[in-house]
Order: C-alpha cells, then structure tokens, then sequence
C-alpha cells in the first residue's frame, strides 16, 4: 500500500484528509482504512510525508520551502536543520522559536542566496530520554543544570527525587511532564556520584548518549549458566587447530581479544593466511536476555581508559576472549592469497583454537621495524616479518584499486589513578597496527563476497560515493589557498580521492586539507543493501573480525552459521531475514554514531581537564579553521583551543570566507589556514570542554625553540 499511496499523491500539492486518500486509493473497507491509517504514519514518522495542524496529508517534497530535519545547534546560539540527501539549512539564534540541540523540526527556508537560511515553524519530536546533570539548589526547589549545555530547558526535580539528592550530585533523570514552555518536571532514574569522584565524568557522557554500565538482573541470572572453560562436548563437529601456530596481537592493556592470527607458506609459493575470530555467537545467543542486550548497546564504548562493554566482562574478558594458552571457540577464515595479494582460495568454518602467545603491538613493531626481538618472542620472529611480507602485498593491492589513506593523526587521553587527565599523546600506529588492520580487512571482504555471491540476506559495512557538490566545496577551498589541482569532481572514485591527496601531499597544509577532505565524504554505516564500500574501494565489505565488541559482527556470525554450517536456505528463514536485518543495521547505525561522539566529546574534556593545569603556557601550533568569530588552532599534541578575533591585538580584523584568512583592516596582518603561530593558553574548562588560547607576538624564526 505504501508504493500505490506516494504514487497517487505523487502530483497533489494541496494537503488531504486521510478519507480523500482512502477514496483516491479506491478503499473499500473498514480494515483497509485501518492499514492506510497505519502506512500514512509510517510515511509521516519517516519524513516522507507531512501531517498538517489541520490533520491533512501531503508529500514533503510537494512543498519545497518546507523541510523536516534533526536540529543540530552551535554553542554560539545559533544552529544547521540536518538534511540527509540536501545541503544544511542555517537557523539564527532568533528563528529557533524555542528549539533545541537535535529536536526533530518542521523549518521553513526563507533565504537561498548564500546558504541557505531558514526558521523552525513547528517542533515534530523531542528527545529528552538521557538527561544528565548536576543537582543545584534554589530556596526550596532542587534543578538540574543539564550538562549538555545546548539543551536550552529546564529541569525541576519532582519532591521525591530531591530528598534523595545533595547538591552537586551528578543524575540521571527521567521528565515526568512538562510544566511550560521548555520548563520540565524531572524524575531521578540513577545517582551518578558526586561531580568531584573519580570516574563520573566520563560515565556522565557516557549516560548523556545512552550507554549504561549496568546489564540487569536477567542479564546477571543468564551468566549463572556461561561456563568459564570450553568442554569436549562444545568442540565436537568443530576443525581442532589447537595445534596451530597461531597467536594474538593488541595493545599492552587489551582484556577482550576477539581476533587471531597464523600463517603459512604454501608450495606454490602463496600465503596462507588464518584469521580466528571467538566464537560470541556461541554464547549469546537471540531472544536472550544477553543478546537482547547487545543488540540494545550495539557497540563496546572505549572512552579514555573506562571501557563499557557490548557484553558483560565474563564473556568478554573471559569464554570469548583468545586468551593464551587455553582452549577457545571460534570461527576462522583461511585464505589462500598470491603474490599479488589477491585471495585464490578460501574456507570459512567453525573452529576451536588455543592462542600460542598473547603478543602486543609494542614488541611486535620492535621486531618488525627496528629488529629487537624479546626472548619469549624469538619463536614468533620469522613468522611476524612472513606476515608483515604479505601486510606489504596487500597494502599495495589495497591502493592499486583505490584505498584511500588520510593519514590522520588520533590523539590519547592519559589519566592517573584519579581519572585525572596527566598528558595528551597521539597514538603510535606502526607495522604491527597496519598489519592487523590489513589481515583484518581481508577477512571482512572474503566474508562479505562469499555471502555476496550467494545472494542472500546480510549486513553489510558500507560506505556510499560522496556528495559531488560536497568535494567541489572542498576544491574550491583548495583553491581559495592558491592551489590548483588536475583533479575534478567531475568523475568521483577512490582513484580520484587518492589523487587528489597525492597532490597535496607537499603542501603545508596538508593534514588540514586531508582531515577537511575525509569530512566532505559521506559516513560509512550498516546496511542490509550491498553498495560497497567507497573509502576502501571494495565491492563486498563487511565486520566479521570483532563480535565481543560489535553487534553487526556478531549478527555476521549467526548469519554465516545459519546459511553455511546449518545450511537453513528456507524462504520462511531469508524472509525472516530480509525484514529484520533492516532494523538490526539502523541500530547498529546508531548505537555507533552514539558511541564515536561519546568518545569525542570524553576527549574533548580531558583535553580540557589537561590544559587546564597549563594555562599561561606558551605553545607553537597551527591554525586549522577560520571562522567571523575567530580562529581554531591544533598543538602538536592534537589539543585545539580558539582565539576569539575580539583577543587580536593592534588592528580591527575582519573574516574574509573568500581567502580563508583574517585580515587586519589597517595593517593588513592575516592568519590564514594552515599558518604557524605562537599561542599562549589563557583559559580551559573541563566543564564546558572549550580551551582558549591568545597570540603571541613572536617572529617565525623564534617558534623552532618554542616548545610541542
């Protein structure tokens, strides 16, 4: 009904009451008025489709000046309506009428000129369901000052809940109603602990996007029965490669190793490569208390060094991770893969495994790069430099068809025993992190190509071509800073991209352009529909190598037991699938883009926790983003902090879009992208997580001596 409802009101530009459609549709009973009742909703709770106050029905792209989108909105005031197939539209602080930071709004486009500008006419939904601050008192009455700063409302706390807090607790809260206007009563859910306790920080971001410590009662009463060791009886039917050369690599403090590795040399001269991923799916099974669980959490969250697992630590830590030394389950991938780094031959199969040596990428970059073997690896030794041989192969085959690598640095929080930020490093990536990254994604591709070919359900890692109007911006801003390029926006394909980076890679900004470039693409996601993967220019991908910590892994495993060790082919089994695997990869979606801003914005308070015991200090860095109101610039740390224009000193400096720069109206003075200045650091918050810094006047032959 869906299809025959858009396509007769595919032509109508005037709103409809659902009876007008039932007749339009030629309806005839009461059950078929129910049906189009519930599709009409659909429509509407997805955007196709807009409800008007007159409770009339109408296509949104038949009114073209009105758009629904997620708000997302600036801590300046003002805010983007996010689109996903349109440009964004600017909403000024004064057209919000009342919205907040991701409210779902009907907004009208009243300006396309420049950009397009518009107001928010209607409110469709607000999510208040992770409301988190910290408890204040006023007179008689208990708030919460909500740490999401860009939620304008506020929060009362109901009588009950207030006897049960002290000021400056930190709280989870539930909103029971609304009093006005962006004014809420509030129910306590949970007591975080006090603001100032170690670890609250960082679990009161964690709760602001939905990521809970506690699994429940049900979940705890289900571990009663997860064994601590595999039994005879779990190996049976299983390849037994417990005799194996075969081993993990991960970093010094990993406690949930969901990935092993072997290899050998065939006759012919190939490689054979194993990949041996645990077995999750053994143990936490569907229509659990445990797999409802991790279908809920969708992804283990690694913020600083406080992990919030997918699992519970028994499994994760325990039965399911390769831990040396002792018997695991698994599924393994062996690929045969020439010298050309193409795979000629594979196996996919259930395994049980024991981890010859729980290896960490330190020791293994020591072997591989700088030839220092420690003694408990020099049995390991000719294996690790035969494996970082094929990682070479495949790193050439990846490229020559248009892997895109943009070189970005990430930066490490490091906290003491207090959860006190004592430094921020960027994180070391060598051979051994590549190599695993390699070995890795060849699995998930031959995974991904075998299912492929079958032509049945799956989910599938995709990442779509980029917006071509989204790469020409980013062209033209290249050639804002006096660069011209061979490369168009004319033909877009990994190719491209890497050509377009091979061009820049001599420029100073370099860095800059490449993390500006990675932006203008699209964000990869889960997907039941193949597309491909256009940043590793791969046809078939998938996440098959880490289901302690990903749902859509775990998901891959049960699927490849059902259709390759079951051999359930059944229509009522693939039309299961077909419908359930859609919500199970928007979730996924979701519960990731969750994570990846929970991790952000814990970094972004560390990073100002840090420099907070820095201020006054002076630091060369370089500007990586201009704006009217001032300019960002990135330490050699990766720590970034802004220097509001109104702190320019000796001129009136203006923005000037067209050449990316700030100028000086009377002296001509400009700071421009990608420009090296001298800054002192005058202002940090762990509470806002914003760091300002202001120039210092220093020749450019005095930065060298300054310190990183």
């Amino acid at each position: 009904m869906r299809e025959e409802i858009i396509k007769v009101m595919n032509n109508v530009h005037e709103a409809k009451e659902a009876i007008a459609i039932n007749d339009m549709l030629g309806l005839k009973t009461a059950e078929e008025y129910r049906l189009l009742l519930e599709e009409l909703q659909k429509l509407v709770d997805e955007y196709i489709m807009f409800y008007t106050k007159k409770e009339k029905y109408i296509l949104l792209k038949n009114c073209p000046s009105l758009k629904i989108g997620k708000l997302s909105v600036n801590k300046k005031g003002f805010g983007f309506v996010i689109l996903k197939e349109e440009e964004d539209i600017y909403i000024d602080s004064k057209n919000l009428n009342n919205a907040v930071d991701e409210d779902i709004v009907l907004c009208e486009v009243i300006n396309k000129s420049i950009k397009k500008e518009g107001k928010v006419v209607r409110i469709i939904k607000r999510d208040l369901n992770n409301i988190v601050g910290e408890v204040i008192f006023d007179g008689d009455k208990a708030f919460i000052k909500i740490d999401d700063s860009k939620k304008n409302i506020v929060v009362e706390l109901d009588k009950h809940s207030k006897a049960s807090v002290v000021e400056g607790y930190k709280v989870l809260v539930q909103i029971v109603k609304e009093l006005k206007r962006n004014y809420y009563l509030g129910s306590l859910v949970k007591v975080l602990g006090h603001k100032d306790d170690p670890g609250v920080d960082i679990l009161s971001i964690a709760y602001k996007y939905g990521i809970y410590e506690d699994f429940g009662e049900e979940v705890e009463k289900e571990l009663e029965n997860i064994p601590s060791e595999v039994s005879d009886e779990e190996c049976k039917n299983r390849r037994d490669l417990t005799n194996e050369m075969i081993f993990t690599i991960d970093g010094d403090d990993t406690k949930d190793i969901d990935d092993a590795i072997s290899l050998d040399i065939l006759e012919n001269g190939n490689y054979k490569l194993g990949v041996h991923i645990a077995d999750v799916s053994h143990y936490v099974k569907e229509n659990t208390a445990l797999g409802d669980k991790a279908y809920e959490r969708g992804t283990s969250s690694y913020l600083a060094d406080t992990v919030i697992p997918m699992i519970p630590h028994k499994l994760s830590n325990g039965i399911c991770s390769l831990n040396e030394g002792v018997k695991r389950l698994a599924m393994s991938c062996v690929m045969e893969i020439n010298s050309q780094g193409k795979v000629v031959d594979y196996d996919i199969f259930e395994s049980v495994i024991k981890s010859r040596k729980k290896m960490t990428y330190k020791k293994v970059n020591d072997i591989i790069e700088r030839n220092i073997i420690a003694p408990d690896y020099a049995l390991f030794a000719d294996t690790l430099k035969k494996m970082n041989d094929l990682h070479l192969i495949l790193r050439k085959e990846k490229v020559a068809r248009g892997y895109i690598d943009f070189e970005l640095d990430e930066a490490k929080a490091i906290q003491d025993e207090n959860g006190v930020c004592i430094d921020v490093v960027k994180r070391v990536s060598e051979s051994g992190e590549k190599l695993i990254e390699d070995f890795m994604i060849a699995a998930n591709e031959t995974v991904a190509t075998h299912i492929a070919n079958m032509d049945l359900p799956f989910i599938y890692r995709v990442h779509e071509t980029p917006k071509k109007e989204k790469v020409e911006e980013f062209l033209n801003l290249v050639h804002l800073l006096g660069y011209k390029l061979k490369t168009s926006a004319n033909e877009l394909t990994p190719k491209s991209m890497q050509k377009i980076l091979l061009e820049l890679r001599d420029k100073k900004e370099f860095e800059i352009l490449s993390s500006l470039l990675l932006r203008s693409m699209r964000k990869a996601e889960y997907s039941k529909d193949n597309v491909g993967h256009f940043g590793l220019a791969s046809k078939n991908y998938t996440h098959f190598t880490s289901p302690i910590r990903r749902f859509p892994d775990l998901t891959v495993h049960r699927l490849l037991k059902t259709y390759l060790v079951r051999h359930d082919l059944s229509m009522t089994t693939i039309g299961t699938l077909e419908n359930s695997l859609v919500q199970v990869a928007l979730q996924s979606s979701e519960r990731e883009v969750a994570a990846v801003n929970a991790e952000r914005d814990v970094l972004d308070m560390k990073m100002a926790e840090y420099m907070e015991r820095h201020i006054g200090e002076e630091y060369k860095g370089i500007i990586t983003q201009i704006t009217s109101f001032g300019f960002f610039v990135e330490l050699p740390n990766l720590v970034e902090g802004l220097v509001h224009v109104n702190t320019l000193k000796g001129d009136y400096f203006n923005y000037i879009p067209e050449l990316c720069a700030m100028i000086g109206k009377s002296t001509k003075k400009q700071y421009r992208l990608g420009d090296t200045i001298k800054i002192k650091v005058v202002a940090a918050s762990k509470e806002t997580s914003l760091i300002d810094f202001e120039v210092v006047e220093k020749k450019e032959s005095e930065l060298s001596g300054n310190k990183e």
